[in-house]
């Protein structure tokens, strides 16, 4: 396709046309997900701290700053620092009284993920640019759309946009606090280099990131050894909860409200557990059903994972493929929807898409 195909969920734009558009803006909002993860927090807080380098501002006055979606991990203060971050919560507006020249989208292209922002993003979608690595998306929220599908982690992209911006020959030269959050992002979207989406693009990233001066060590224990024991008895109720489906090679685990709330979990403490199934060897596909709620009404939250090899004459499982049957989409490996149903009812309509 063209590389101005404004339709269709492609790029067009490149790099260095991204990154010229970017530092023509003197203002700008760094948007991504609800319930941001390590990917999500890091590509848009390298990009603000990047944008803000290059106009030479921070703290109350900065060209760039980020907004979220609430829940947000626990370890948000902590790698947001003195970044001019707003957090949104559940049926809070947006402020309106920042008009910024620039509102750029990172780790998704897709209205579902944007709910809160979405007023805001459609009265400025002249102005909107997407950064993303996912396969689906919604074309009509940027004309300017820098997409790496092939990109385990969004900071992938974004990383060589901030090189440009600050024109760097090498993400090894960045400064350590744009170099850290990239590499929260690849840490995070690769399983800190466990799944099947690693390769030598991201070790090379990788290494770049830790000659710049990333502390791997230290990074890895604020996010993933920092878990509140309400997490454990949370995972304690997943796991009761899992039902083996033998014939598809499937593992599906449930949370309802009222185990969040027994267990005296946060709704982001549920993270991570759709890969503990995987150890299992004919286990070749796994999913996570979570209930919720919203202004609408009860919804079933969907996160998959697959294994990147077949089995028993079988190809690998597209979880991609699944959550698109449902209304939503992502990777191959790992995707996510959210399913207009009860919780009971959500895991019979997945159970029927599973190949």
């Amino acid at each position: 396709m063209s590389m101005t195909d404004f339709g269709s969920w492609t790029s067009t734009v490149t790099v260095a046309e991204m990154a010229d558009w970017i530092g023509s803006k003197r203002t700008c909002v760094l948007l991504t997900h609800v319930k941001p993860d390590g990917d999500a927090l890091g590509s848009t807080l390298a990009l603000a701290r990047t944008i803000n380098k290059v106009h030479r501002t921070t703290g109350a006055i900065s060209a760039a700053e980020c907004w979220y979606g609430a829940p947000m991990p626990e370890w948000t203060p902590t790698v947001t620092g003195s970044t001019k971050i707003r957090t949104i919560e559940p049926g809070q507006p947006v402020p309106g009284a920042f008009d910024p020249e620039a509102v750029i989208i990172c780790d998704t292209g897709s209205w579902a993920q944007l709910d809160p922002f979405r007023e805001f993003i459609e009265e400025r979608l002249e102005r909107t640019a997407i950064i993303d690595h996912h396969l689906q998306g919604d074309a009509e929220i940027a004309d300017h759309r820098l997409l790496d599908t092939s990109a385990a982690a969004v900071v992938q992209p974004v990383a060589e946009v901030c090189c440009r911006l600050l024109g760097l020959s090498s993400p090894g030269q960045l400064p350590v606090d744009i170099a850290s959050a990239l590499y929260m992002g690849l840490a995070t979207d690769t399983g800190w280099f466990r799944h099947s989406n690693v390769d030598a693009r991201v070790m090379r990233l990788a290494a770049d990131l830790l000659e710049a001066g990333v502390d791997h060590a230290g990074l890895m224990e604020l996010i993933e050894q920092n878990d509140r024991p309400s997490r454990l008895r949370l995972m304690q109720r997943a796991l009761a909860n899992l039902e083996l489906i033998e014939e598809k090679h499937a593992a599906i685990m449930t949370l309802t409200t009222a185990d969040f709330r027994e267990a005296g979990a946060a709704p982001g403490e549920s993270g991570g557990f759709v890969d503990i199934p995987r150890t299992v060897p004919s286990i070749r596909v796994v999913a996570l059903l979570t209930e919720q709620t919203d202004a609408q009404g009860v919804f079933t939250k969907v996160s998959m994972r697959s294994k990147a090899t077949g089995w028993d004459g079988q190809d690998p499982v597209d979880v991609n493929e699944v959550c698109k049957k449902l209304g939503g989409g992502g990777h191959a490996r790992a995707a996510g929807a959210r399913i207009r149903a009860p919780l009971a009812e959500a895991k019979k309509l997945l159970i029927e898409a599973l190949p």
